[in-house]
């Protein structure tokens, strides 16, 4: 069977240990196995050496998926002086047990230490909040924590899934704001799809947390629980996959007309997809003087003579799409500057791409399998960016929640309002310096550690220059 090449990626990788038999060829024979069908080898481990020249290895091998993974062990399988002790898909053996856990800052080993924790000590503790609430901030963990909230309807390219089925995104997220921000996150799965019931949920927990992050939870229903949490919570309230997408979009786009050198009021954008995250995008983009911004669903162009439209789309037909443009994709996106794909595999062709003006922009945003691949597009395209890590120019939401949560906690944000995201956006760019972008290194490292750093000092500013900022800040706590 021949197999396209493929981009090497560890979410693709199984590890393979093998018995192999000293008297024969075994191991070239392994080796050029799993070459004829197109396996990519990374590590190779000797776990031991036994008797007469044979061993014992595993073999770490990079697969197209799956299905890849399989056909690959079983042909190793029938090499003559070569046993399969055993194989394993490296993603899920990351996964077993779950990706996090919880662990004591101070240490339990005496009756003093248990004393002062906990009760008897502790009840004086407890006093002391009750008599100043703002002490919770110096005293507990609040000031350090934020909730991961989903409700599992709308996980990554899956769907709705569930909570259960989403709980592996949700420890991924909290192992990244302990990462990069140093920030306490819990992953809180409903069992519920109603607005109600996960805002009188949420509303609830949150005394024990110093901010929200929703995740995961369909359009329309993302925006109905964001806006009444926000409007009835004292702490942040931020749904990742609308801002946290805007927000790094407009960072990569901010670098890319500065390296193409052309103006935000002169170019057009066409969106492709309609939801959460495009709405947020539009949004954001209009404020960086985008103008001229045509959005798409499965219906074609969205514009005012629709009939077809949810109160969320109808804000796309009331402040985008100038000129009125209607049709499909491929008819309005000639003479478009920009693409912006948030929305399913292979929406956009090459055909599409040459309509496009000079020097064209595509962010093609769709996971795992974006609306085009690089490969394709990169000979039409001035700038290629998408959301995977195995190419360049992700636009990779981690670039933008833990530092703007590390900026909103540290400055006792009661809310994260549109100067604090767009001062994120601004530092993100302004990491890369100028004279250093390039088409393939125009938004930074998500291991960049000046990221957080810069976001986080960015998002404390427009806080408080915004009145976001509570009048004492959390350095007056400590």
């Amino acid at each position: 069977m021949t197999r396209s090449a493929f981009t090497p990626n560890a979410g693709d990788s199984i590890i393979v240990r093998l018995r192999i038999d000293g008297q024969t060829k075994g191991f070239s024979q392994v080796t050029a196995r799993i070459a004829e069908l197109n396996g990519q080898i990374g590590a190779i481990d000797l776990v031991r050496p036994l008797s007469q020249g044979a061993s014992i290895r595993d073999i770490s091998i990079y697969t197209s998926g799956a299905e890849h993974g399989e056909e690959i062990v079983e042909s190793l399988a029938k090499v003559k002086g070569v046993e399969i002790i055993h194989h394993s898909d490296r993603t899920f053996l990351m996964h077993l047990g779950g990706k996090i856990e919880v662990t004591s800052r101070q240490t339990l080993k005496t009756r003093d230490d248990l004393s002062m924790a906990y009760t008897p000590g502790v009840g004086r503790v407890c006093t002391a909040i009750h008599q100043n609430p703002e002490l919770v901030y110096k005293l507990t963990i609040k000031g350090s924590t934020v909730a991961i909230v989903t409700d599992g309807s709308a996980v990554l390219g899956l769907g709705n899934i569930g909570p259960e089925a989403a709980l592996p995104v949700m420890e991924g997220k909290a192992m990244l704001f302990k990462e990069f921000a140093g920030i306490d996150a819990f992953p809180i799965c409903l069992n519920t799809s109603s607005v109600d019931e996960v805002v009188n949920t949420v509303r609830a927990i949150a005394p024990g947390f110093g901010g929200i992050n929703l995740e995961d939870i369909a359009a329309p229903h993302c925006f109905e629980i964001e806006r009444r949490l926000q409007e009835e919570l004292d702490i942040p309230v931020f749904h990742d996959d609308q801002h946290g997408t805007a927000v790094v979009v407009s960072s990569a786009l901010i670098n890319a007309l500065k390296l193409l050198d052309k103006k935000p009021e002169s170019i057009k954008v066409v969106i492709l997809g309609a939801g959460a995250a495009g709405t947020a995008c539009a949004k954001m983009i209009k404020q960086l003087k985008v103008d001229n911004i045509v959005a798409c669903d499965r219906n074609g162009a969205i514009n005012k003579s629709r009939d077809d439209l949810n109160d969320a789309k109808q804000w796309f037909a009331d402040n985008t799409n100038p000129e009125g443009l209607k049709g499909s994709l491929s008819e309005v996106i000639a003479g478009a500057d920009v693409f912006l794909g948030v929305s399913g595999p292979r929406q956009l062709s090459v055909d599409d791409i040459k309509k496009m003006a000079k020097n064209p922009v595509v962010f093609a945003l769709a996971n795992p399998i974006p609306e085009i691949l690089p490969e394709e597009a990169g000979p039409h395209v001035a700038v290629m960016a998408t959301g995977r890590s195995d190419y360049p120019n992700q636009i990779n939401n981690v670039l933008c929640f833990p530092g703007l949560f590390k900026g909103a906690l540290d400055c006792l944000a009661t809310h994260i309002n549109e100067e604090m995201k767009m001062a994120a956006a601004y530092a993100i760019a302004n990491c890369i310096e100028e004279e250093h972008l390039q088409p393939e290194y125009i938004i930074p490292s998500v291991f960049d550690a000046k990221v957080v750093e810069n976001v986080s000092a960015a998002v404390v500013e427009a806080a408080r220059e915004s009145k976001a900022a509570r009048t004492r800040s959390r350095s007056q706590f400590e």
